[in-house]
């Protein structure tokens, strides 16, 4: 019998939904203006879940926010392309990013209780969705939505339909929120930190419904997230975000076992080891990452660097430059530093 992960289109195979290119997002404040996205380049694969991985600020958020225009406005700066399945959207018009918009792609946001309307009841919010891209009547409507709560694993559906926000935990405000993320069955769900603040049983049961998701329904999703336990747990493939740029790119074990650029190297060194003892004090990235519009020359990971050299005066490309043709990085790290690195 051949197995899910046997049969399932291979990286090359698999049709390409989301497609990122060029990407920058500048912000507007007071002293300049902030590139949070640098030039960005994405692919997003039917039915898989690619992580977005970096620390806070390194412009996860601001990117999965502009890929359905979320964060437009006078002080926001938006170039490059955005295509979903050969439809442009950045540029696109706010009516025409209204169709694609809970019906193609899906937001589910990092603080469930803020992005729920606290005067609604939870059912009603997620048969709103329902009725913003479909002609149904209310009832209809109403009771889908008790099938979807259902469906992402709330136990008594109709209960918890009847309830707001905060008469929920956490754990089913963002079920809730999933649940609206599929109300229109969309071929894209971006899901922004969608385990913080949740203990451990509870961010299990999210990764494995958000499993569930890209199993069944084929959904693509983009995982925007800081733990490295949630990418090993879930993701097929990562991206890893640093000041503003792609870093690094590949298969979930590449990135993790086999990783080639040093920041992926210093954030995989501060996790705790599952086996053998645990050091008292884990390694830390020296430094911190860049917040304001002043950024390095070249590479901009380099201030924070043990290993820089002259050559990372220039800005390096994202290029493959060892193992697997998908496997990608932004770094000039000479061969025989980055061997016993990621070995280590």
């Amino acid at each position: 019998m051949t197995s899910l992960v046997e049969s399932r289109p291979t990286q090359a195979e698999a049709e390409a939904v989301l497609e990122v290119r060029d990407l920058r997002v500048h912000f507007d404040v007071p002293t300049g203006r902030l590139p949070a996205v640098d030039g960005v380049d994405l692919t997003l694969r039917k039915g898989e879940i690619l992580a977005l991985v970096g620390e806070s600020g390194s412009g996860k958020s601001a990117l999965s926010m502009s890929l359905v225009g979320l964060n437009r406005g006078p002080r926001t700066h938006v170039s490059g392309s955005v295509s979903f399945r050969g439809r442009e959207l950045v540029g696109a018009s706010e009516r025409e990013l209204r169709t694609v918009r809970g019906k193609e792609v899906a937001v589910v946001f990092q603080d469930a209780l803020a992005a729920l309307n606290p005067l609604h009841r939870a059912g009603t919010q997620v048969a709103e969705t329902i009725r913003a891209h479909a002609d149904v009547p209310r009832a209809t409507a109403a009771s889908r939505a008790v099938e979807l709560l259902g469906e992402v694993g709330i136990a008594g559906p109709e209960r918890a339909s009847r309830a707001y926000p905060h008469q929920l935990s956490g754990g089913m405000r963002q079920r809730v929120m999933i649940a609206m993320g599929l109300a229109n069955d969309p071929a894209v769900l971006i899901a922004d930190e969608p385990t913080t603040a949740l203990d451990v049983t509870i961010q299990a049961q999210v990764l494995a419904l958000l499993k569930r998701v890209q199993r069944d329904h084929g959904t693509s999703v983009l995982l925007i997230t800081h733990d490295l336990g949630v990418v090993a747990e879930v993701a097929d493939r990562v991206a890893v975000m640093y000041a503003g740029r792609i870093v690094e790119q590949g298969t979930r074990d590449e990135v993790l076992f086999r990783p080639q650029h040093p920041y992926t190297m210093g954030l995989l060194g501060s996790v705790p080891p599952l086996e053998g003892p645990v050091p008292e004090r884990l390694p830390a990235i020296a430094g911190s990452p860049p917040s304001g519009i002043e950024r390095p020359n070249g590479c901009g990971f380099s201030p924070r660097c043990a290993f820089a050299h002259d050559a990372c005066g220039e800005r390096p490309e994202l290029r493959r430059r060892h193992g697997g043709a998908g496997h990608l990085d932004a770094c000039v790290l000479p061969e025989a530093i980055r061997a016993v690195r990621s070995a280590g």
